[in-house]
């Protein structure tokens, strides 16, 4: 609103500049002292016409028009009394800028043609016979053309600068969606990870938990430390992983090594069989080198499912690492529990799989098989999707 009144402002104040300075042109030339009466008129048509100047852009064609009427009648003018006087054209020349700005299409090409078929009209009529030269194409440039095609020039420029703008705002919003896009990833991978961590060692602590506490209840030492033993193992193990992913928060390398692998898996399955899942492994094709990313997703997927094994089903548990060509295949099957429990746990440990898979191009297949009696999930990850 505040522009639009400043420019509707500096608007009136050209009209009436030009109308100041094109009726001190008329009374210079001694047009008054000559037919006063007819002066009055043409000062007055003048005024309207460099008035007009002031109204909505809409109306620039008719400013235009108006503009080359005074000017041939001014032109008559000063033919008819035989005066030695510069024709008015401040007025003229912002109208010329006006059509050239405001104008488009057919109406504005036009408008161009009138002012300069105007302006050598005028010219003419007070040069007379020595108007007919080549100083005739000039003033008809000049006055006419060079006008409308600055003005056509101002506000083609100014759109182009206002694109770029735009286009450079878009990119702003761009960036900033990407980098929030991004925050949000990488908080949720952050969840996952944690999850993993944290959901596999407090499973096997709490396991190995309560086999100490039943065996002290039946004094029996040695199962007692054994699991005890397990409790303090697991615990190092989750404080590890927790040091590690912290370490990878802060942008530490760990010797090296920021995240465990698939080479890693034999601690990962020792770990799960002294908490009391027995896990039967085949591996079938020959280990690629992989993707440092799809590595460490592929070890937190076969984590989870060998950690919602123990926390929900019962041994033996079977475990299918398959290598194919362009793609690696895990498969883990497992008895259902007798007493199932559906947790959030559960959908949580199964949405986190499905996540990470789904980011590397990858498929999950899991729920009972066709018996009922036995939990199936199986993963296929593209090995060029990282």
């Amino acid at each position: 609103m505040d522009v639009s009144r400043s420019l509707a402002r500096q608007s009136l104040l050209v009209a009436v500049v030009a109308a100041v300075v094109d009726s001190m042109q008329l009374v210079v030339c001694g047009a008054f002292g000559a037919a006063p009466g007819m002066a009055a008129l043409l000062a007055v048509g003048i005024v309207i016409a460099d008035l007009a100047l002031a109204a909505p852009p809409s109306t620039a064609a008719y400013a235009a028009l108006a503009q080359v009427l005074v000017k041939l009648g001014i032109g008559a003018f000063v033919q008819h009394y035989a005066l030695h006087a510069r024709i008015p054209d401040v007025g003229f020349l912002v109208a010329g800028y006006r059509a050239g700005a405001w104008l488009t299409g057919a109406t504005s090409y036009l408008t161009v043609a009138m002012l300069a078929g105007g302006a050598a009209l005028a010219h003419i009529l007070v040069g007379g016979n020595d108007s007919r030269d080549w100083k005739l194409l000039i003033v008809t440039i000049v006055a006419g053309y060079v006008p409308w095609l600055v003005g056509r020039n101002t506000v083609a420029r100014g759109a182009y600068i206002a694109e770029l703008e735009q286009r450079e705002r878009l990119r702003e919003q761009e960036q900033r969606a990407a980098l929030d896009r991004a925050l949000s990833e990488e908080r949720a991978a952050i969840a996952r990870d944690l999850h993993d961590v944290i959901s596999h060692h407090v499973s096997a602590i709490g396991i190995h938990a309560g086999v100490a506490r039943i065996a002290l209840s039946r004094t029996d030492s040695a199962g007692a430390t054994k699991s005890l033993t397990a409790v303090e193992s697991s615990s190092r193990s989750a404080m590890v992983d927790l040091r590690r992913q912290l370490d990878l928060l802060h942008g530490q390398d760990d010797d090296g090594q920021r995240q465990p692998g698939l080479a890693d898996i034999e601690d990962l399955l020792e770990r799960v069989r002294s908490a009391g899942l027995e896990v039967r492994v085949e591996i079938s094709g020959e280990p690629p080198v992989l993707p440092g990313s799809l590595d460490v997703m592929l070890y937190r997927v076969v984590q989870e499912m060998l950690t919602n094994a123990l926390r929900h089903g019962r041994a033996p548990a079977r475990l299918e690492i398959g290598y194919r060509p362009t793609r690696v295949e895990i498969r883990e099957t497992n008895p259902i529990a007798s007493v199932p429990q559906v947790s959030e746990g559960v959908r949580r440990g199964l949405d986190g799989i499905r996540r990470r898979v789904e980011l590397f191009g990858g498929t999950v297949q899991s729920g009972p098989d066709r018996t009922g009696s036995r939990w199936d999930i199986v993963v296929s990850v593209p090995i060029g999707a990282a």
